[in-house]
This record gives structure tokens, sequence and C-alpha cells, in this order.
């Protein structure tokens, strides 16, 4: 892997936005664009950018059990079934 690669100038965003974009989607590795030496932006296919989402979104979720269970504001799996039950029928 060489980082260099993922490192590119607005400039270069500018004349060759084509070819990036083919990079992008073929490496599936995020690009990072440049302006005045400082990154300003990230540049990632959709796939990817969809993974990412979706893995914060499993992230954010299981944060929430974890506190759920920290401050014990959850029941069993029993009483669970006892409530669908009792919906059920």
């Amino acid at each position: 892997m060489n980082i260099s690669n993922d490192i590119k100038s607005i400039s270069y965003l500018k004349s060759k936005a084509a070819d990036l974009l083919k990079y992008i989607n073929e490496t599936h590795r995020p690009v990072i664009i440049t302006q005045n030496g400082e990154p300003k932006a990230v540049l990632q296919d959709p796939k990817s950018f969809q993974d990412m989402r979706n893995a914060i979104g499993i992230l954010k979720i299981l944060s929430l059990a974890e506190n759920d269970i920290k401050t014990k504001h959850c029941v069993s799996n029993e009483e669970v079934m006892k409530i669908i039950e009792n919906k059920l029928g």
C-alpha cells in the first residue's frame, strides 16, 4: 500500500476527475483531497461509503445496548418471551 496514491491536490482532481473516480471505484480506497497542502475533503466510492455508514449504525446500536446493560435498563430473554406470548395469545 502506498498512501501517497491516496492523497491528491484539488488541481489534480480538477484535471483528472475521471481518472480519479475510476481509481476510487476500482480500488475501493478513499482519496484525500488537499488544498494549499491541507486536507480538505475525502472522495470515496458509493459502496464503501454505504458500508461505512452501515458499520457506524451498527456501532451506535451496540453502544446504546451496552449502555442499557450497564444501567440495568434491560430484560431477560425469558421476560421477552413472556411478553411476546402474552401479546400473541
